[in-house]
């Protein structure tokens, strides 16, 4: 028999637990094609002081998992479960189920996301706790489970991705829900709390990080298509260039974007469904570098740090985003609400800086310095400066 004692043994300590929720909901929301049909998310602002990870079937079953500063407070539900209160002649919370939760949680069940209308009691079959004080997962301690079932609380398939954290489990729950191979090493490397890069994002779905997805919804948010005009200088309208170039390396370009002060973003490479194409830049100037590996990067580098200009003239952070912050103090909010509309993963200025800076030292070696072809003396300028790399 699986129940919430068998689940406590299995659980970790409240901060590994925590970092395996957030994975949970990070690959989650990258593999599916649609956020909505998350069963895994994660809102570290559920309330003051409180985080919430939640999981919903779609099927009528759910937990919660609330990290509080008194401790934590797991609630499951299981819909079919012969515990539910609309199993119960007075539609009430199994007995023993959470009689002992501490005063110090116990207002956690009381939220009215865990409570259905018509029924005024916790929608609860499975409860475990842990306060700040504590060693080891509690729960109540003489719960009388009804007779004929495996699994009477639901405890075992609720949190069956919470007591088996391999990743062997984690990507088999996710190919049977969502129908299709993940990569094993991919979920290995957000399971092990690893920036979710977008070169990892594609792997997890080449579908969702693809140019045409990507240009379908900028084009459907009008705030990321009016910042990328204007403060990230990536205008999609702006698709004609000042002069033809061409690639040492022979491969096409394509415009994409352009700037207000006269520079072009280009795609490198030939179209390929769901295949990644570096992006170039070239200035009015007489300058080109290669910016991103592909546009899912240079969306990111545009949103994340706006003056990535000065980036290959040697500036770092905090300086590099300093005037562009006192100037738009509430960059942190805006550039979170883009990045989780277009589905790119969350990056730190540092973290888009070195790919910036590893991408740019490949423009002269790698073919990527354009010239302006049957022109003599026609080579751009690389930007990035020697002394940056």
């Amino acid at each position: 028999m699986s129940t919430v004692y068998e689940t406590a043994a299995l659980l970790p300590d409240p901060p590994q637990l925590r970092a395996h929720l957030r994975a949970l909901a990070v690959l989650d929301a990258t593999i599916g094609d649609d956020p909505r049909f998350s069963q895994y998310t994660f809102d570290n602002t559920w309330s003051p002081g409180v985080e919430a990870a939640l999981m919903e079937n779609g099927s009528g079953d759910d937990f919660s998992v609330l990290f509080t500063p008194a401790g934590v407070l797991i609630r499951g539900f299981d819909h079919e479960s012969a515990m539910s209160p609309y199993g119960t002649d007075d539609e009430q919370v199994w007995p023993g189920v959470i009689d002992d939760v501490p005063a110090t949680l116990r207002p956690m069940l009381d939220e009215p996301a865990f409570r259905d209308e018509g029924i005024d009691t916790p929608r609860v079959t499975a409860c475990l706790w842990r306060e700040t004080c504590d060693t080891a997962w509690r729960t109540g301690p003489t719960i009388p489970f009804p007779a004929g079932s495996e699994d009477p609380d639901g405890s075992g398939f609720l949190f069956h991705l919470l007591t088996d954290r391999s990743p062997e489990a984690v990507q088999a729950h996710f190919e049977d829900y969502y129908e299709r191979p993940v990569p094993l090493d991919a979920i290995r490397h957000v399971l092990a709390g690893r920036p979710l890069t977008p070169a990892i994002a594609r792997a997890l779905n080449p579908a969702a990080l693809s140019d045409s997805a990507l240009l379908r919804r900028i084009a459907a948010h009008p705030e990321v298509s009016s910042y990328l005009s204007r403060d990230g200088e990536f205008d999609l309208a702006r698709t004609d260039p000042i002069e033809s170039i061409a690639l040492p390396n022979g491969l096409p370009v394509e415009p994409v974007a352009g700037c207000n002060a006269g520079g072009t973003h280009y795609l490198c490479g030939p179209a390929v469904p769901a295949g990644p194409r570096p992006v170039l830049y070239t200035d009015s100037e007489g300058r080109a570098s290669l910016i991103a590996e592909c546009l899912a990067e240079a969306l990111t580098l545009t949103i994340v740090l706006p003056p990535w200009h000065d980036a290959l003239a040697g500036f770092r952070p905090p300086a590099l985003n300093a005037d562009y912050l006192d100037n738009h103090p509430d960059h942190p909010a805006v550039r979170d609400r883009l990045l989780a509309a277009l589905r790119l993963p969350a990056a730190t200025d540092r973290e888009v800086l070195d790919r910036l800076r590893t991408t740019a030292a490949r423009t002269v070696p790698d073919g990527f310095l354009p010239h302006v072809p049957d022109e003599e003396e026609s080579a751009f300028e690389p930007m990035l400066e020697r002394s940056t790399e």
